[in-house]
């Protein structure tokens, strides 16, 4: 099985997204899954990340080498989106598995839903919070002292948090827990 993870920039998104997804095959007995994140074209954003013009795009030149692609969004307090992610996965149809999902509220979410956190951090704060990555993960990672590493920390910590993936499905019921459950559906 051949997955695309095509996320709205991949310069920090890849340190996150490779290390959950593939924890995620494996423990869904799909061990030899290979993960791949997409790094070209850059999308360089969420607008352009939800562009159908532009996802077709990614499809077209990864199509053939791809089983499935999944695009992963942040959601960034825009309630609609998720409408606009089905959107997309429609105009696929029944042609190809392509499956949307937006992390609530940024994918840096998912990370920290993996890891233990400071004394003092609750969950439901973090997982309420708008502004994850700047007010939750990078203090995160700079009292881990892991900001200087690849990703400004995303991929010690992704690495991390991608061994406790039930506790993410767990905590992140409504996207990362929503769109594990879709693929366990795929044949």
């Amino acid at each position: 099985m051949r997955v695309l993870v095509i996320p709205e920039d991949f310069r920090n998104d890849q340190y996150i997204l490779k290390p959950l997804f593939k924890r995620l095959f494996a423990t869904m007995g799909k061990g030899n899954a290979r993960v791949r994140v997409c790094q070209d074209p850059l999308l360089g954003g969420v607008d352009e990340a939800l562009k159908m013009e532009r996802i077709q795009e990614v499809v077209d030149q990864h199509d053939g080498m791809t089983d499935i692609f999944i695009l992963c969004v942040d959601r960034d307090c825009v309630s609609g989106r998720r409408q606009r992610l089905d959107q997309l996965e429609g105009e696929f149809g029944i042609d190809r598995t392509f499956l949307a999902e937006n992390a609530w509220e940024e994918i840096e979410s998912w990370v920290l839903a993996g890891l233990d956190l400071p004394s003092g951090w609750h969950w439901a704060d973090v997982r309420a919070e708008i502004h994850v990555k700047e007010l939750y993960f990078d203090a995160l990672a700079h009292e881990r002292g892991v900001v200087d590493g690849p990703g400004g920390g995303r991929q010690a910590l992704g690495e991390e948090a991608a061994r406790k993936i039930s506790a993410i499905r767990q905590k992140c019921r409504e996207d990362f827990d929503a769109l594990a459950q879709r693929l366990e559906a795929l044949p």
